[in-house]
């Protein structure tokens, strides 16, 4: 590429820099103030320019454009302080992770509204009345309205700045983040405070997104894509700093247009050797991420956190199943059994029962972590996904019959949690589980982009079980008895004296270490076992349904594994399998009764999240157990 192009390319990059920072910005000061980690945000991104959109198709392209923006970024910061009001308000005591499943109902609930509104089409907005032309920079054109973007970003970083160290307000805000509990003891109205402070973040998202109207289409996807960029920029640049926020926008927008600007690059270093630098761009502001909380875990210009209490440290000792508890397990055990032959051999029912149990495995393997551990993991379908894929390429590319590579795929998870675990267990909190998010998206791009052996974003397909399992009742049998075992498994582990340690390094990792307990290697440990079984999970997954995509690694199923276990409640042994089950089961049978599924399933989830805040079986349990102990006597 000419050095003109590739300036103009890195003049793109700071173009891109300025949404992305107040992005980062608003999600910065949300978390810094009310502690919740919003996966809503991107979704008020993306409410912002489809908002732009209906305004300036309302109001005309002339001189309805610029006021179209602000309007709409006016509407999206109210719809904030609404959300903020009518849902978070309820939940701030809850342990973070639930107020995390919160905001991701409230992204299904915003994107079958967008959907409803709009359509399914991707919509483009005209040009910015009098920045609609070029200039010329280095005998090249450059769109106007990119130049003023990259004025935007850093004179919107100065008001903030203004606003948060000039004004009684901003004042409040930085005490805040530093210490609620004294700024309630002050005597301040926490609860006005958390709602302005909600609506400005809201209202940057929702100006980010506006901004972009002229530059790219309004699209459904842009939420989730949107709030993973966002995450990524205000973990590099540190938790709660705004300045840090730009600086990680500019870093990571300009390392990602060099990516495009560099494209293929040849050389004869190699023997000729090409590379497309362009494929970077899916996996750049990952690999940054990774390595800055691998060099500075607080991020760049971020503080060091204090540890990380564990919101289940109060919680009883596990305890063993009563014997009504054991008689009714061995019960469903039964049940389960018999189920292949009270439906027909074609049956879907069939088909959703092998979901439901790779479901409950996946489910499991993560609470292992999650729960007794204390490791929160927003990646862990990088596990099940290596899984799938090395049962796959072992049946298709080595040639080994489908038991082996059934048995043998396991170890390509563990192999990739031993890697990536080692760097992951010396962090905590947010900063562990953006982490795991970046090494599970890494792990995603290269699988989707080696076409010769993954087959990129297609997938491999023709990965079918052994003759002897063709049958769907047999392929069932096996199933049933690998999750039973892997449960078994895992909850004998939780009860050995390495599941004692594991809940110890939790609870109160200072004393741990002084008692003798190598808190970093059992939890790396624990990092292992957990990836086995979700590799398990992902291999018998990649059998029953023939194929496997890039999808089983992608953050959506990283999400869905988090829904399953919280719906379940973390406190409980019986959690996973209960949020698996009911998790799987709605999605299935919403989705196959309506369009808006999305919403649908976001209502019953949040419905959940505010009548069972502890979770299904973790409200349900001790009113069963009360129950059966009434029954035995």
């Amino acid at each position: 590429m000419e050095p003109s192009a590739f300036a103009l390319q890195l003049l793109n990059g700071l173009a891109g820099a300025s949404s992305l920072f107040l992005v980062a910005a608003g999600l910065s000061l949300i978390f810094g103030v009310t502690r919740i980690v919003n996966f809503a945000h991107g979704s008020f991104y993306m409410l912002g320019i489809y908002l732009a959109y209906a305004l300036v198709e309302h109001w005309g392209a002339g001189l309805g454009f610029w006021p179209a923006l602000g309007v709409a970024a006016l509407a999206v910061g109210l719809l904030g302080a609404a959300v903020e009001l009518l849902v978070l308000r309820r939940i701030y005591r809850a342990p973070e992770l639930l107020q995390l499943l919160a905001t991701f109902a409230l992204v299904l609930l915003i994107k079958d509204a967008a959907l409803w509104l709009w359509g399914p089409e991707d919509l483009l907005g005209p040009r910015a009345p009098g920045l609609a032309g070029s200039v010329e920079i280095l005998g090249r054109r450059f769109p106007q309205y990119d130049l003023g973007l990259i004025v935007v970003g850093p004179l919107l970083l100065l008001l903030l700045h203004l606003l948060l160290t000039r004004s009684r307000w901003g004042t409040l805000v930085r005490a805040a983040t530093q210490d609620r509990e004294m700024v309630a003891a002050l005597g301040v109205d926490q609860a006005r405070l958390f709602t302005a402070v909600f609506a400005l973040g809201a209202m940057l998202a929702g100006l980010g997104g506006a901004l972009q109207l002229p530059r790219e289409p309004a699209s459904l996807n842009l939420d989730l894509l949107t709030i993973g960029d966002a995450f990524v920029v205000v973990v590099v640049g540190g938790m709660g700093s705004i300045p840090g926020a730009y600086v990680a926008a500019l870093l990571i927008a300009e390392i990602k247009a060099m990516c495009v600007g560099l494209g293929t690059l040849h050389t004869d270093l190699f023997g000729g050797l090409s590379f497309n630098f362009s494929k970077l761009t899916l996996v750049a502001e990952f690999l940054v991420m990774a390595a800055v909380l691998v060099w500075r875990p607080w991020g760049l210009m971020g503080r060091p956190q204090p540890a990380a209490r564990h919101s289940a440290a109060v919680e009883p000792p596990l305890r063993g199943a009563s014997r009504s508890v054991l008689l009714l397990a061995g019960l469903l055990g039964l049940a389960l059994a018999a189920w292949p032959w009270l439906v027909s051999a074609q049956s879907y029912g069939l088909v959703l029962a092998i979901d439901l149990l790779t479901a409950a495995l996946f489910a499991a393997s993560l609470h292992f972590i999650m729960g007794p551990a204390g490791l929160h993991s927003f990646g862990h379908a990088a596990y099940f996904g290596l899984g799938a894929y090395a049962a796959a390429l072992l049946v298709r590319q080595a040639g080994l019959p489908m038991p082996l590579a059934l048995l043998l795929a396991p170890l390509a998870a563990a192999a990739g949690a031993t890697l990536f675990g080692w760097f992951c267990v010396r962090l905590s909190g947010v900063y562990l589980a953006m982490l795991t998010l970046a090494f599970a998206q890494i792990v995603w791009s290269i699988t989707f982009q080696w076409d010769d052996f993954t087959g990129g974003s297609n997938g491999l397909t023709g990965v079918w079980p052994s003759p002897w399992l063709a049958d769907k009742r047999a392929y069932f049998g096996l199933t049933l008895v690998l999750v039973l075992a892997g449960l078994l498994l895992l909850r004998r582990l939780l009860f050995s004296p390495f599941g004692l340690a594991m809940r110890a390094s939790r609870d109160s990792p200072l004393r741990a270490e002084a008692i003798g307990i190598p808190v970093a290697a059992i939890q790396w440990l624990a990092f292992v076992v957990a990836a086995l079984f979700a590799g398990l999970a992902g291999a018998l997954y990649a059998f029953s349904k023939g194929s496997i995509s890039p999808d089983s690694l992608a953050v959506g199923k990283s999400v869905d594994a988090l829904v399953m276990v919280l719906l379940g409640g973390v406190q409980t042994l019986a959690g996973p399998l209960v949020g698996a089950v009911s998790f799987t089961w709605l999605q299935d049978s919403v989705a196959r009764s309506t369009d808006y599924w999305r919403a649908l399933l976001g209502a019953v989830v949040l419905l959940l999240v505010l009548a069972f805040p502890q979770g299904i079986a973790g409200f349900f349990g001790p009113l069963f157990g009360r129950w059966l102990g009434r029954a035995g006597r």
